[in-house]
């Protein structure tokens, strides 16, 4: 190996990193694969048995009943609730729209609108310039808002994602709100069931590829117990070797500040040193 290979090596096992970290973070915000499972099942237990028996009591009891389960299964085994909870609560809107109209097509309307209301809030936060995607990512990646001021390579970055996500989104209801006017429960619902993870892992992939090539997140956790041990370090310097800030200031006999008996001693000369640093 020549002295020119080992920097494009470096580049290299740091480009990988980069994608690694990049990979783990999009991941934990978005549940991986037992998340998409999480979203799915309930909507798909519900299409089956309505299209099975039609009867939609039992259609929506058992979509609740399996979203609650697996609401329990991360509590017993202590993971992270937050996926499972958000598909409870779209599932248990659902169901009470369907149930108080009757209709079993409204189960699926709380679900719609509220893609329908994600896609306008990304779109509209990418052209303020606070794109949501960043919002979301940026305590992930251990970087808050630093991106907004201090790195605006990963700033255009979050808003192309953001752009990426509200359009994906958009066209998704350009499909399913059609549906929802013209075609039965069942037409709706199997259409929603096929459409719940293509869009989102597109929209995943692209994200990842945006951040991929976006310089790498500014730690601020990192700078802030950094900030913290320079804190304590200068604390610890101005206090003097005695510990005791007070000494050096102390008359001695002589009156000279920091004297102590026969001027030119040797722990006379390492006080005066210590209170000079101090003062400094």
């Amino acid at each position: 190996m020549t002295s020119l290979d080992k920097p494009t090596e470096d580049t290299e096992t740091e480009a990988n990193d980069a994608r690694a970290v990049t990979e783990a973070a999009l991941f934990e915000a978005f549940g991986g694969v037992r998340g998409m499972v999480e979203t799915v099942l309930p909507g798909l237990l519900f299409v089956t048995i309505f299209t099975i028996n039609g009867d939609l009591h039992m259609s929506a009891i058992a979509a609740l009943a399996v979203a609650l389960a697996l609401v329990v299964v991360r509590l017993v085994r202590r993971d992270t609730v937050k996926h499972a909870f958000s598909g409870v609560f779209g599932v248990a809107f659902g169901v009470v729209f369907a149930m108080m109209t009757g209709n079993a097509k409204n189960f699926y309307l709380p679900g719609m609108l509220y893609t329908l209301g994600l896609a306008l809030a990304y779109l509209i936060t990418a052209a303020a310039g606070v794109p949501l995607i960043g919002l979301i990512l940026g305590p992930v990646f251990k970087e808050n808002l630093s991106w907004r001021s201090r790195n605006p390579g990963r700033k255009k970055a979050y808003t192309k994602a953001s752009y990426a996500w509200g359009l994906i989104l958009l066209a998704k209801c350009a499909v399913l709100f059609p549906l929802y006017w013209w075609a039965d429960t069942e037409q709706l619902g199997w259409v929603m069931v096929l459409l719940k993870i293509p869009p989102f892992l597109l929209a995943v992939w692209l994200t990842w590829v945006f951040l991929a090539k976006a310089p790498a997140p500014i730690d601020v956790f990192a700078e802030m117990e950094a900030a913290e041990k320079a804190e304590e370090e200068r604390a610890r310097a101005a206090a003097g070797p005695s510990g005791d800030p007070g000494t050096s200031g102390d008359p001695g006999p002589s009156g000279t500040p920091g004297a102590s008996g026969a001027s030119g001693t040797p722990s006379d000369a390492g006080e005066s040193r210590g209170g000079a640093h101090r003062e400094g």
